[in-house]
């Protein structure tokens, strides 16, 4: 009992930002009148939130290493509005748009990345100018007018779905048996892990706790796939999701890139001693936010179908809220994937579910505010209460 909570208290931010997530979901489903968790809605919200959830997890890296990233709305915006001028009007095909796409988001991201490193201005000037010149290079090249219809391969990354097995079933039945897989996949990781554990003597979570923990995700996972195949399975968009969540997880918490990554953020001075190119890690850092605020904003103008100047408007705000929220430290050095998707996810129930009970925009704002306000201080006061 004392081990497990000692985990727990270890690990307080992320398991109580899942906790309050899923007490978010509840309440909303009973001010709703149960409509929240319908297939349609909770459809809608993961396609509504998944430019932010794809920003969250470049801007964590970002935060991690103790900087700050304000520009990826307006980087967003530009790279939708490029893509818009190489597909709608010089009739490009839409994967080698993509591409160029994302290279673009590449050179911009290199492009701060350079003033951030190399010249040590600090992230938070770099940013807010690059936020403002890549706003008004957005309106330069769509000359201020909204660019559409996108084609349809192109809309189909943000608003189309897995196709399903053949044979006119009631339920998507592929997404059924892409939650068992899941399920099958997850217990077999954790037990593996667990044996890992246990072979290099390090604490283990007593069995019954682990027991609990297994069965709650299995069943949270098979509910929410039964949810989505009630509808029309899986979206397109929550397969890329789940990819870059699986890939950025790995990268943090299993390779030298993420420890350098984590002892960057945690003492710029002591990695560099310690032999880690902080400039040069720094720098890819930036480019990496730079390809996903491109993939960001390609998967906003897929989803709008069109690519518009104020597209992007305070998604580097909602980004940053996500990351801080799932339990990333505002002085660098602490956060996981995991955790940032759970503040995003966090951030876009509360949106949809106060619009539902009719809440205006400006209490919306309100309470937003409020929640960054609290994790963040939250986040100092464990600081405090452990030094």
């Amino acid at each position: 009992m004392e081990t497990a909570l000692k985990l727990l208290r270890s690990n307080i931010r992320q398991y109580g930002m899942f906790i309050a997530l899923i007490l978010i979901m509840l309440l909303f489903q009973f001010l709703s009148d149960g409509i929240l968790l319908k297939p349609l809605n909770i459809t809608n919200l993961i396609l509504q939130n998944s430019y932010i959830l794809i920003l969250a997890i470049g801007m964590l890296l970002v935060i991690i290493t103790g900087h700050i990233d304000l520009s990826v709305g307006s980087v967003a915006a530009f790279v939708g509005a490029v893509s818009a001028i190489m597909m709608v009007k010089h009739g490009m095909s839409f994967p080698v748009a993509m591409v160029l796409s994302l290279v673009f988001g590449a050179i911009v991201g290199a492009w701060q990345g350079f003033w951030v490193a190399y010249v040590r201005i600090p992230s938070f000037i770099v940013t807010l100018a690059g936020m403002l010149l890549f706003r008004g290079l957005t309106m330069l090249v769509l000359d201020g007018k909204s660019v559409a219809p996108f084609p349809q391969g192109f809309r189909s990354i943000s608003t189309g779905f897995l196709p399903d097995i053949p044979g006119g079933w009631d339920i998507h039945l592929l997404t059924v048996l892409i939650g068992i897989v899941l399920s099958v996949l997850y217990i077999f990781m954790e037990w593996r892990g667990r044996l890992v554990q246990k072979r290099y003597k390090l604490e283990l979570l007593p069995i019954p706790f682990f027991l609990i923990k297994l069965a709650a995700v299995v069943i949270i996972t098979n509910l929410f796939t039964y949810v989505l195949a009630s509808y029309k399975g899986l979206p397109n968009i929550l397969i890329m999701l789940f990819i870059l969540i699986a890939l950025y997880t790995f990268v943090m918490r299993k390779t030298v890139m993420g420890r350098h990554i984590y002892a960057l953020g945690g003492n710029e001075k002591a990695a560099r001693l310690s032999g880690v190119k902080t400039k040069k890690m720094t720098f890819w850092v930036f480019v990496n936010m730079g390809v996903l605020a491109a993939l960001a904003g390609l998967v906003f103008a897929a989803r709008l179908n069109a690519a518009t100047p104020k597209a992007g408007v305070n998604f580097e705000l909602d980004a940053i809220a996500a990351v801080f929220i799932g339990g990333a430290s505002a002085t660098g050095g602490v956060g996981t994937v995991i955790g940032a998707i759970v503040g995003g996810l966090v951030m876009g129930v509360m949106n949809n579910g106060m619009s539902l009970v009719g809440l205006g925009i400006d209490y919306q704002q309100g309470i937003k505010g409020l929640v960054l306000l609290l994790a963040v201080a939250f986040d100092l006061y464990n600081k405090n209460k452990s030094a």
